[in-house]
């Protein structure tokens, strides 16, 4: 949960103008929690004045924040050196630039950097950035992890004072039994976000084999203009695209909208399945 985490926004910031879309959009997560953020850059060995680079990004992010900025600067692996620094600092976010016309390897460096950390990770696809968020698109299926998600998205809208709408792709390979049973555990989400005094809405949409899960959600995303897509690791859409994880991949690369991942919760018996 959000409160046992350091009051710390981690952005790590590169050549990629994408890393300063996404330090734009800590500034209003850092007011709304009173978090210091701070600037991460790995020194590869061909960047220039880095230092100071950084310096003049923390000078405009202290005075429009008003909270505390830090730099820091490492060397090593872009990506393993992001997540050894979460796990020493335990933040509240990651923020995160996703640049889709990069080279392939970056990318599958970045997603599978995301798909490992142990902290909830925001990416940013999109070229805009809003300063509030006033809706969450949670995407649900029957899996424990997606049924770990509620509880966090719940306590992140309250923060935002966002409403809540959920949305569940139904594809050929949904039985009518577990068709019956999402129904049901839609409307207990409901209940549970109504009780927490936020506004909610729920919508099922059928596909064919030929319409692809991530972007369905995405395309509802953009219709009912979503400011966030929460997910929970690689777990989520379907049961079957869960085994090979490529749907979230999907979702966080192709996605304008920012996309939360959250870490799924450890369990000490990892050898019980999870359906």
């Amino acid at each position: 949960m959000l409160s046992e985490r350091a009051h710390i926004i981690l952005v790590p910031i590169d050549s990629n103008d994408q890393s300063f879309v996404a330090l734009g959009q800590s500034y209003n997560l850092a007011r709304l929690t009173k978090s210091k953020i701070l600037l991460l850059s790995i020194d590869d060995g061909h960047a220039k004045n880095i230092k100071e680079h950084l310096e003049e990004l923390a000078k405009e992010a202290k005075s429009k924040t008003e909270q505390p900025v830090e730099i820091m600067i490492r060397k090593g692996d872009v990506y393993e050196e992001i997540n050894k620094i979460a796990d020493e600092l335990r933040p509240m976010f990651i923020i995160i630039g996703i640049k889709r016309l990069e080279d392939e390897r970056r990318v599958k460096n970045a997603l599978q950097m995301i798909r490992k950390s142990k902290h909830p990770i925001i990416s940013i696809g999109g070229k805009t950035h809003k300063d509030g968020c006033k809706k969450i698109l949670m995407p649900l299926d029957l899996t424990v992890l997606s049924r770990e998600k509620l509880p966090r998205t719940v306590e992140i809208a309250k923060l935002f004072n966002s409403a809540i709408d959920i949305v569940t792709v139904i594809g050929k390979e949904i039985s009518k039994i577990e068709e019956h049973k999402l129904h049901m555990y839609a409307n207990q989400c409901m209940k549970f976000i109504k009780e927490n005094h936020l506004h909610t809405s729920c919508k099922f949409i059928t596909i064919t084999d030929k319409q692809d899960i991530a972007q369905t959600v995405i395309e509802y995303g953009e219709k009912i203009d979503a400011d966030l897509i929460v997910i929970v690791s690689d777990s989520d859409l379907s049961i079957k695209e869960y085994f090979t994880g490529t749907a979230a991949q999907r979702l966080i690369s192709n996605s304008d909208i920012p996309v939360l991942t959250l870490r799924p919760i450890e369990r000490r018996d990892t050898s019980q399945a999870v359906f």
